[in-house]
């Protein structure tokens, strides 16, 4: 059963998922393995178990698909854990790291050694740390497991465009002098939550052409009233199931055409969009985005704030090619067929007064990049 989204995955592909897991655990020479989230957050829990985090969950994955238990805190979050994970699923009681290790224990001696993937608080480590003699950091495994993507997760993504497309061409619509960003929102939430769409993110930028103070998008809406020649810069996400949303980027101006300055940063987000886009292909190092996106934007005189490409789908993946001049985590990862991707050029003035946004996800094929969004390119005009 789906949760929300209307996409639901095949028993066969939670197969896949689990099977790969494994396998990992394997390689890192446990028996044992937990996958923690919390606060609607833990990428690893959804993935093998279906079930979306709430307050907290943890995943209990043992040497073999049977020995698995979802635990989830809040007892009243317990039934619908049950109808939707594809693990059985208990409640946490008062520390979920003392019932997983309960129940292992209940099968007999529990391991010196236990996988860790996800962000587990301290209080819940320390008491892992004291009970087991090794905790293995699965989590570098777990990411790698995510960066290409199967047929059925493609089409997650593919509906989770469809959706990112209406929320975007809603907030264009609610995009009018008068407007606070609270009602825009509203519009473009109401767009995608009518047609089972899931809260990813949606984060707007307010700023007047004449005296810029804006260059990024916001995350949390202010009340700023839209006025008219402002400049509005969104990312917007919505997902189709959990950790599988669209992302598109795009910058509005309000009852005007854009001033020189706009004209001219976004002239060259949208070059360095085409050139790292070209680059999308199996073998091409990251690297070679950084180095495609700086050689259009430095020679202009501007630069960025915001990551210039990251993966998606699954979390904020690698590669993460951040803003000219920060160092690369991993600039010799390879891409593979399969592997999705943000291509997002936020060019900013050197001062970070004024900034454009552009951009959307990407699928990396044998033949170059493909795109998941039917969402017009280029810099529009609202109001």
């Amino acid at each position: 059963m789906s949760p929300a989204g209307g996409f639901e995955f095949s028993g066969s592909e939670m197969r896949r998922r689990r099977a790969e897991f494994g396998r990992e655990m394997d390689r890192s020479g446990v028996s044992y393995a937990l996958a923690y989230g919390a606060n609607r957050s833990g990428s690893a829990v959804s993935w093998l178990a279906g079930w979306p985090v709430t307050r907290e969950a943890l995943l209990l994955v043992g040497p073999a698909p049977e020995d698995d238990v979802l635990l989830v805190s809040y007892f009243n979050h317990v039934p619908q854990a049950r109808r939707v994970s594809v693990v059985p699923a208990a409640w946490t009681g008062a520390s979920a790291v003392a019932t997983a290790l309960d129940t292992i224990a209940s099968r007999g001696r529990v391991p010196d050694r236990i996988g860790l993937v996800g962000a587990l608080p301290f209080d819940q480590y320390r008491l892992l740390a004291e009970q087991v003699r090794a905790v293995a950091d699965l989590n570098p495994a777990y990411t790698r497991l995510r960066l290409v993507k199967s047929a059925e997760e493609l089409a997650a993504l593919q509906r989770g465009a469809e959706l990112t497309d209406v929320a975007i061409g809603a907030l264009a619509e609610a995009l009018r002098p008068g407007a606070t960003d609270h009602e825009v929102l509203a519009g473009t939430e109401h767009a995608y939550v009518s047609r089972g769409g899931l809260h990813q993110i949606h984060y707007l930028g307010i700023s007047a052409m004449d005296d810029p103070v804006v260059s990024v998008p916001a995350q949390w809406p202010t009340g700023c009233v839209i006025r008219h020649r402002d400049i509005v810069t969104c990312e917007i996400s919505v997902g189709a199931a959990p950790d599988y949303a669209g992302q598109v980027l795009r910058t509005f101006t309000v009852g005007a055409p854009a001033t020189s300055l706009f004209a001219d940063l976004h002239t060259v987000a949208a070059a360095a969009f085409d050139a790292v886009a070209a680059r999308l292909t199996p073998g091409t190092l990251a690297r070679d985005l950084a180095d495609a996106a700086a050689a259009v934007i430095e020679p202009a005189g501007f630069t960025t704030i915001d990551d210039a490409v990251h993966g998606y789908g699954g979390g904020y993946l690698p590669p993460v090619v951040p803003a000219p001049g920060r160092p690369l985590a991993a600039p010799d990862l390879v891409l593979s067929a399969g592997m999705t991707l943000v291509v997002q050029p936020n060019v900013v003035t050197r001062d970070g007064r004024a900034g454009v946004q552009t951009g959307e996800l990407l699928l990396v094929t044998e033949h170059g990049p493909q795109r998941l969004h039917a969402f017009p390119h280029g810099l529009q005009q609202a109001g």
